[in-house]
């Protein structure tokens, strides 16, 4: 949301700036400084990777020395970074007045025009461009294209000089309402994507793909609102009547939006799986957005003078900040994402009928009140009076909620009293007996390693399982770092983690994990982290190179990383690929397989001992409680040694930040049901042919698939993340 408000933001000051400018001079060739412009952008593209990377480092070192203002270095940093390329794209608003006056078209379509661009880049890049080429590399093909729009329009020929701005709307002053209306549809679209985008990941899954898929079923419906305004106009019908059905179609559509996750299916090809979200959001989203998609270009048209268009999308635009804040901040929280949906469309009916008659205004009333009253009656308030996401947990008992800025977390008890984490509807961890082993293991494998493990540090918190299967190994300290802080709240919820958190000796913090590590001089002896699922977005950058070579630097000397490894979640090539990049920065590494959950756990060290890692378990001499496994089963659980695992590494390929292979690689099956089974038992195929000597683990996948498919729906879900 921040890094949209200062998108947006940027935008604004860029078409006031355009506008006021463009106002006192006379442009022979607009479409000429219009392709200087796109250049711009271009060349500020040039500067995005290198400023980030120095923003990280300036980032480390102000936190180490005022942490408080870490915070706001964060926010100016990509503020500043995004502001000329920003202040670009909103400058060329006006310019396409002038430019439609010089080519006699019309400011309507070349706005829809370029929000079609703007779908078709959201699908190519995510789709087609980043996984073949990478972030650098696709950001030089981006840059290279904005070159050659500069080229086209040095080499087109000039239009007519354009006519003069007529009289009424030279002065630059906006008519009765227009900045308003503006205003209030920027602010109800970015809030509406914030809002029922909420529920879509639930319905969906948190990955890269359904975040481009859903953010295109807005741009199309954007580009097609504003190229039907000459339509519109030629038919009469003005933004109060398109308003008014606008907010007809939010409240009818909200009650379809949160019953998403009953109708989607994650099985099936892949390529299907990804057409139906797309055309599913498309059909429902649509045709709210498209009439809300009106205003702005029907009211730039009537403001052709450059300094008023700049206002108009300045307002715009400001009002889009401000509906994406207050929607994460404000509404989400408050009244969840359906009621907020509710305020929204009344935001745009009370619009609405200032521009429209009274009998115009008493019939959308009367329709908006039906609608209405269709909304509150069909709603199912997923989250609050029914669980939103997996359909196993449907008749669960929600413990606790909460929709905050960034994720909607719940605790839903299941039969039997078997506690559930959910994170944006995908179960991240539970408290179910093949979940809730391997999660102890996670903190106790890596101690175990180690000779005398004294500070150490969870990644992703969970239930808690983790951190106390550390604290049970005697260590010293441990740091607990979450991005969620309603998640280390819940904690109490969870009694498998006996209090963990109560502990003098667990200090917990919200925090990205990989900031952490970037920003603290603590040496850890054990380092051991579960993120979300690999393919989800972001989370890439917790299974990187230089996320692994950051953890090295925070290591002891004899220090020891643990890694979940989901081979139920990821297909072949991505399971050999987390253990290349894992062995490229720890050789002296181990695969782990828990025999009863059947998940992977990747075990290394940052420096090769006498002897190869999981030779020898040093832990075990200790005395240390809640151990399930005994000596000899610990040790016959190691399905790869290192010899192995660079076997194993040679078949992946390595995970980087450039190439973003789990967020953006050609994605394959789901992630639901049989079909982790059956992923499972593939890379368990895989890793037992490596290892040669050990053929029973292929015997204990295909137990484990029998044993899974006795288990009931609701505590059927397959080992979590975020423990």
């Amino acid at each position: 949301a921040l890094t949209l408000a200062a998108t947006m933001g940027g935008m604004a000051v860029g078409s006031l700036l355009a506008g006021a400018w463009l106002r006192e001079r006379a442009v022979a060739r607009p479409l000429r400084l219009y392709g200087a412009l796109e250049l711009l952008i271009g060349l500020a593209g040039l500067l995005m990777l290198p400023g980030f990377r120095m923003l990280e480092v300036l980032d480390a070192y102000l936190y180490g020395a005022v942490p408080a203002l870490a915070p706001f270095l964060h926010i100016l940093g990509v503020t500043l970074l995004l502001a000329p390329a920003t202040c670009a794209m909103g400058a060329t608003i006006p310019v396409f007045q002038l430019i439609s006056r010089s080519y006699g078209t019309r400011v309507s379509i070349l706005y829809g025009t370029n929000t079609a661009g703007a779908a078709a880049g959201v699908l190519l890049l995510t789709f087609v461009v980043l996984p073949d080429l990478g972030v650098a590399r696709a950001c030089g093909l981006v840059i290279a294209i904005n070159a050659s729009v500069f080229v086209l329009a040095t080499l087109l020929r000039p239009g007519v000089a354009a006519a003069a701005v007529p009289s009424a709307s030279a002065s630059g002053l906006l008519a009765p309402f227009a900045g308003l209306i503006v205003f209030v549809t920027g602010f109800v679209t970015f809030g509406l994507e914030v809002a029922w985008f909420r529920a879509m990941r639930s319905a969906f899954w948190s990955t890269s793909a359904t975040f481009a898929i859903v953010l295109a079923a807005v741009l199309i419906p954007l580009a097609v609102g504003a190229r039907i305004v000459p339509l519109l106009r030629r038919r009469g019908i003005d933004p109060g009547m398109t308003l008014t059905g606008a907010g007809i179609a939010i409240l009818i559509a909200t009650p379809l939006v949160e019953r998403f996750d009953l109708v989607t299916a994650m099985e099936g090809p892949w390529e299907a799986v990804m057409l139906s979200f797309f055309l599913l959001s498309l059909l429902v989203v649509g045709p709210a957005v498209l009439l809300l998609a009106t205003a702005l270009p029907w009211l730039l048209e009537d403001h052709p003078d450059p300094r008023a268009s700049g206002r108009l999308y300045a307002l715009n635009t400001f009002g889009s900040v401000a509906g994406s804040l207050l929607a994460a901040w404000v509404l989400l929280p408050t009244f969840g994402f359906a009621r907020a949906s509710w305020v929204l469309a009344l935001a745009v009916l009370a619009v609405a009928f200032l521009r429209t008659g009274p009998r115009l205004r008493l019939a959308g009333g009367v329709a908006a009140a039906l609608a209405l009253v269709f909304a509150v009656t069909l709603a199912s308030s997923p989250g609050r009076d029914r669980l939103h996401g997996e359909p196993g947990f449907a008749t669960g008992r929600v413990l606790a909620l909460d929709e905050g800025p960034d994720f909607t977390t719940s605790v839903v008890e299941t039969g039997g009293g078997t506690r559930n984490l959910l994170i944006d509807g995908f179960t991240a961890t539970s408290e179910t007996p093949i979940g809730a082993h391997y999660m102890f293991w996670m903190g106790s494998l890596p101690a175990l390693l180690h000779p005398d493990p004294e500070r150490t540090l969870v990644i992703c918190f969970g239930t808690g399982q983790t951190a106390n299967g550390l604290r049970k190994e005697g260590v010293g300290h441990v740091d607990v770092v979450d991005v969620s802080d309603a998640v280390l709240g819940m904690a109490p919820l969870f009694p498998s983690n006996e209090g963990v958190l109560e502990d003098p000796r667990v200090q917990p913090v919200t925090m990205d994990g990989r900031a952490w590590l970037r920003r603290s001089d603590h040496r850890y002896d054990v380092v051991t982290l579960e993120p979300m699922p690999p393919n989800f977005a972001g989370v890439n950058s917790l299974y990187s190179r230089e996320f692994y070579e950051i953890v090295a630097t925070r290591l002891s000397d004899d220090g020891v990383v643990a890694q979940w490894l989901p081979i139920h979640l990821v297909d072949k090539f991505d399971s050999e690929s987390i253990a290349a990049t894992f062995h490229a920065v720890f050789p002296d590494s181990i695969l782990w397989i828990d025999p009863i959950g059947g998940t992977g756990i990747l075990l290394g060290r940052k420096q090769a001992g006498a002897e190869p890692l999981g030779t020898a378990w040093p832990g075990l001499a200790r005395r240390a409680t809640g151990r399930t496994l005994s000596a000899e089963e610990v040790a016959r659980a190691v399905a790869l040694g290192p010899a192995e695992m660079a076997r194993y590494a040679a078949l992946g390929n390595v995970i980087t930040d450039d190439n973003q292979q789990l967020a953006h690689g050609r994605m394959r099956p789901g992630l639901k049901g049989a079909l982790g089974q059956q992923q499972a038992l593939a890379n368990l195929k895989t890793i037992a042919k490596i290892a040669g000597r050990r053929p029973y683990l292929v015997d204990e996948a295909e137990r484990l698939e029998r044993v899974r498919a006795t288990i009931p729906a609701a505590g059927s879900a397959a080992p979590g993340a975020g423990s």
